[in-house]
């Protein structure tokens, strides 16, 4: 009892009413959310199936704009390749290498790649026994300026000009043997390079291929010479067998012994003609010198 009134507890039709009542001012917004929901379930049926396709073609266009990105970086490299010049040092001087040498010609222009080709490993040690430098000597380089008119102006300003710096450097008084190379490319050197050094291993494989071939023909020789031996002392055993056991006319058959040839050679002929040569008289000698 509720102030003398009694209040009866509602039995499910009047709820389900009272909700339908309730939700009747929000159905306006409720048919558009349940379509979008039926067709974002539809959509997601459809798309179930290509999802792979989808990451296959992710993968693509990445692919494509890494390409992209390389190929402008190419361009970009090969237009900075056009505008380099190269020079060559036909002399490097004794305690030079490419870290000093960097930095005597960095004060003239930007520089690139450095090249100093090593002697002949001949020529050092023969140097080192004879009591010279013991250090790493080259015989010639190549300089990459970044700009062509750089390279051509440090060429002429320095080529026959003393190296200079401090009068205690034991360069000071060497003279600088460098050209500017028209039309001349890193990439040319480094196909050189490249060329050189694929003649020099296909030289060494042709070399390492004979000896082997050598050894092979020395190692089949000495295991038939080895074979034949063994051959001999077998028989020679039976032999001797067969003579103590006295069954030399039932025994089976002997192998001869091996023969060894003797061709006999011509002899050499003398050469007669210088002594029968006659020689000049004293008194035609003593006319022709004046002699009495």
């Amino acid at each position: 009892y509720t102030h003398g009134l009694l209040l009866r507890r509602p039995n499910r039709v009047q709820v389900r009413r009272r909700h339908c009542l309730l939700l009747l001012p929000l159905l306006p917004y409720l048919v558009p959310l349940l379509k979008k929901m039926q067709s974002d379930q539809s959509h997601e049926l459809a798309t179930g199936m290509s999802e792979e396709d989808s990451k296959e073609k992710m993968k693509n266009q990445k692919a494509d704009r890494k390409k992209k990105k390389l190929k402008e970086k190419l361009l970009k490299e090969a237009s900075k390749a056009d505008n380099r010049g190269v020079c060559y040092l036909s002399r490097i001087p004794p305690h030079m290498d490419h870290v000093r040498l960097r930095q005597i010609l960095c004060q003239f222009g930007e520089l690139g790649r450095i090249y100093l080709a090593p002697e002949d490993p001949e020529a050092q040690v023969h140097r080192k026994k004879a009591g010279g430098f013991r250090g790493q000597l080259f015989s010639e380089g190549w300089v990459e300026f970044a700009k062509k008119r750089v390279a051509k102006r440090v060429a002429d300003m320095l080529n026959g000009e003393q190296i200079g710096g401090k009068k205690k450097s034991s360069i000071y008084y060497d003279i600088w043997n460098i050209k500017y190379l028209t039309k001349f490319k890193w990439d040319d050197l480094t196909e050189e390079i490249a060329y050189k050094s694929a003649i020099r291993e296909q030289k060494l494989n042709m070399v390492l291929s004979a000896a082997k071939r050598e050894k092979d023909f020395y190692l089949s020789k000495v295991e038939k010479s080895r074979a034949m031996t063994e051959i001999d002392a077998r028989m020679e055993k039976k032999r001797k067998i067969q003579e103590e056991s006295g069954s030399n006319a039932e025994a089976g058959p002997v192998f001869p012994q091996r023969v060894i040839r003797q061709f006999r050679q011509k002899k050499s002929i003398k050469n007669e003609t210088s002594q029968s040569k006659p020689g000049l008289s004293t008194d035609v000698l003593a006319s022709v010198f004046g002699g009495s």
